[in-house]
Formats: C-alpha cells, sequence, structure tokens
C-alpha cells in the first residue's frame, strides 16, 4: 500500500482529544497525554512538548481552566478543566466529524456499487 495513502495530520484532532478527555472530568497533563492516546489519532507516543503547548493555547482561549494542585506528595502539578465555551467548541468538533463520517461513507458505498 502507497505511504501516501491514509496521510493527514493527526495532530488536528490534538484539542477534541484533550477536550473530550476532560469532559470527563479534571485531569493534569500527564492523564491527558495516556487518555488522548487511546483515542486512536496519534500514531506512537503522544509528544508532551506538543500537548501541552494546545493546552496552554486553550488556556488562553477560554476553552479549558488550570489550576495548581499541590496537594499530596510530589511537586504541584497543574489541574485542567473544560469550560462552558470548550463544551461548545467540543459539540462543534463532534458535528464536523458526523460530517466527515458521513461523507466517507458514502464514498465508500459508491466504491462498493461499482466493483
Amino acid at each position: 500500500m502507497s505511504r501516501k495513502v491514509g496521510g493527514g495530520k493527526p495532530q488536528r484532532y490534538v484539542q477534541p482529544s484533550l477536550l473530550m478527555a476532560l469532559r470527563g472530568g479534571p485531569s493534569y497533563g500527564y492523564q491527558l497525554i495516556q487518555t488522548i492516546g487511546e483515542y486512536g489519532f496519534m500514531r506512537g507516543d503522544v509528544p508532551p512538548g506538543m500537548i501541552y503547548r494546545h493546552l496552554r493555547q486553550m488556556d488562553e482561549e477560554g476553552l479549558v481552566e488550570s489550576k495548581w494542585d499541590s496537594e499530596g506528595d510530589g511537586p504541584a502539578k497543574r489541574v485542567y478543566s473544560i469550560t462552558d465555551e470548550g463544551l461548545e467548541i467540543l459539540e462543534a468538533w463532534i458535528i464536523h466529524m458526523e460530517r466527515q463520517r458521513d461523507s466517507l461513507d458514502k464514498f465508500i458505498l459508491r466504491y462498493a456499487e461499482h466493483p
């Protein structure tokens, strides 16, 4: 199979992946990295630097909010939570993904109809 097939930039799905993970409740960076890796958009290890850049940008845009948690052993951790605006953006992503899925389904059906 050609290496060109199935290309694309999986990092475009980092934002909705982080928002989806935070929809389940507040979390810190390392946990988020583990969770979004399970969604299947990123191949291999999820680069922590990229994730933290996205989280900072999303914090600045008001999609998530963060605070330091210094309770417990070890160093303080920044804990992220999704905001109402973040939930709206996640819903917009879901609508976009549903449209993408529908288009792909139509394409595949057309292929199957004409062997």
